[in-house]
């Protein structure tokens, strides 16, 4: 079974030569914390049967996302949620679409041990590492000690931090480059601001609110996901569901938690024109009125979304 080739350079640029399993090309022995979580991020050694590996939700091509509503786990389950990008996470706590893990060390092991994930208790995975030469002698190294729950987190979520970009038109247009963007994307700029609403819950350096919303997709006499009440037990938090990052958001679809919206341009069509939809019967935050957006603004929004994706996602190989 291959492995999954790291294609695109994260910022602190760390990159293995992720070989095959039945030898392939040597692999660089990793030097750092940040490495060894890269490493381990690729191996499907911590999966129940070793043929799955975070990165096989996590795809590196689609921004460390995955490109079906549903990814794949253990014996081809499919999961219960879209697939969230692993990029750009540092200081968004707390994670997971309910919110449910405090720190990123604590969501890295969350999908380890997940039934229909990689369904590997973490107690079996660090025996799994302990008993393996490389993993085994790795820890002692760099944690001066045997690898345990708390390392292994540490590990993998010093490897996604290193996941950041900051190398879109929408950077260096921030950053003087008027040419940057394009006369639609700066148009979309002023929609998402203003009449689109977007910046009402997309704010910061990776246009996330790290807050939870209902934006009308729960229906409590269906069986829909209940989101965070699912976690904190709290009524008012049925439907709720983590505001997301927006940076790269052209290349992680498809969208919302259960992958419902195939396109960014779906995506918008629902925020201007929500009653259009089957929407939730309770607790809706008021995010679902209509936008009333025309057709070109609609075009300009699209264009200025696009524009927050980092170039690697972007170019030719050739030009990166």
């Amino acid at each position: 079974m291959k492995r999954f080739l790291l294609l695109f350079i994260p910022v602190a640029a760390l990159v293995f030569v992720l070989a095959s399993a039945d030898g392939g090309k040597k692999q660089r022995t990793p030097k750092t914390v940040e490495e060894l979580g890269e490493k381990l991020f690729f191996d499907p050694i911590l999966s129940e049967k070793k043929t799955i590996s975070c990165a096989s939700c996590h795809k590196p091509e689609f921004a460390f996302a995955d490109n079906v509503e549903f990814s794949f786990g253990t014996d081809s389950q499919r999961t219960t949620r879209n697939t969230p990008s692993a990029m750009n996470l540092g200081g968004h706590e707390p994670f997971f679409l309910d919110g449910r893990a405090a720190t990123l060390e604590a969501q890295a092991l969350g999908p380890i041990a997940n039934p229909v994930e990689m369904n590997l208790p973490v107690d079996s995975a660090i025996a799994r590492l302990n008993r393996h030469p490389q993993y085994a002698k790795l820890f002692r190294k760099l944690f001066h000690e045997p690898a345990n729950a708390a390392n292994l987190g540490k590990a993998l979520a010093a490897f996604e931090r290193t996941l950041n970009t900051s190398d879109t038109p929408f950077d260096r247009y921030m950053a003087g480059d008027s040419s940057a963007m394009s006369a639609s994307a700066i148009r979309g700029r002023q929609v998402f601001n203003n009449k689109g609403k977007c910046f009402d819950c997309h704010k910061g350096v990776d246009f996330s609110l790290d807050e939870f919303k209902n934006i009308g997709l729960y229906n409590d006499v269906e069986l829909n996901d209940p989101g965070r009440s699912e976690f904190t037990k709290n009524n008012a938090d049925a439907g709720k569901f983590k505001v997301p990052g927006l940076r790269n958001v052209a290349v992680t679809g498809p969208y919302m938690h259960n992958g419902m919206f195939k396109t960014l341009r779906d995506v918008i069509i629902y925020y201007n024109t929500p009653g259009d939809f089957v929407t939730g019967s309770i607790g809706t935050d008021t995010l679902v009125r209509p936008l009333n957006l025309t057709p070109q603004e609609i075009n300009d929004l699209e264009a200025f979304l696009n524009a927050l994706t980092d170039d690697q996602f972007t170019k030719p190989k050739n030009n990166r």
